[in-house]
């Protein structure tokens, strides 16, 4: 998973990105708020942001802030990384829109299973994500009913986008998911059965 790592002490960055790496993620290193906020704001950002608190320029605080008013069907999942401990800091890193609060020092493999909660959550997101895709398309796809038909005056056929013409109930069936069952309404039963529709009329009155 491509992850993007913000801290400006370059020992602990490095310590970041090397147990990220060996755990196979792809990380992106920014050393300043600034430029975590570049990188966050590309159409290829990382899905999963770690930033320290206390960062040069811009700090952690206030990305988070700033990633939160980007408009996007993925939010990334974002770990706020600092040795704030109080109660009142994790407030305002939650509140600023972080995801998740790990303190320094962290534990190597608290670090990892706080990493891997976000990754599922992103996979979780992302299956979400595309079935709401998948939702709109449908309905885009449903709407091509709601546009003007060609259908015949006599034997109400209707002709399809390459120009075949078909009965009403095949051109339905395939462009959405209805499934039909057949009766006869009174004026056809009137028309095609009289006998029967008079011993209907004479039973009913």
């Amino acid at each position: 998973m491509k992850i993007l790592i913000a801290e400006d002490d370059f020992t602990s960055r490095s310590l970041l990105k090397l147990l990220l790496t060996k755990r196979g993620h792809d990380v992106v290193e920014t050393a300043n708020g600034a430029e975590a906020w570049q990188v966050m704001q590309q159409p290829d950002a990382p899905p999963l942001a770690i930033l320290d608190w206390m960062m040069p320029e811009i700090d952690g605080l206030d990305v988070c802030r700033r990633i939160r008013t980007l408009e996007t069907d993925m939010p990334p999942y974002i770990i706020m990384l600092t040795s704030k401990g109080e109660k009142a800091d994790i407030v305002a890193g939650l509140e600023a829109g972080a995801n998740d609060y790990l303190p320094k020092p962290y534990d190597h493999g608290e670090l990892h299973a706080r990493v891997d909660v976000g990754h599922r959550l992103i996979e979780v997101q992302s299956i979400l994500v595309e079935k709401i895709k998948e939702l709109r398309d449908a309905l885009d796809h449903i709407k091509t009913l709601q546009d003007i038909l060609p259908i015949c005056s006599f034997c109400k056929k209707i002709r399809d986008d390459e120009g075949y013409w078909s009965q009403v109930e095949v051109y339905i069936s395939k462009h959405t998911d209805a499934q039909f069952s057949h009766g006869v309404c009174p004026e056809c039963l009137k028309k095609h059965y009289p006998k029967f529709a008079k011993n209907t009329e004479g039973g009913s009155a």
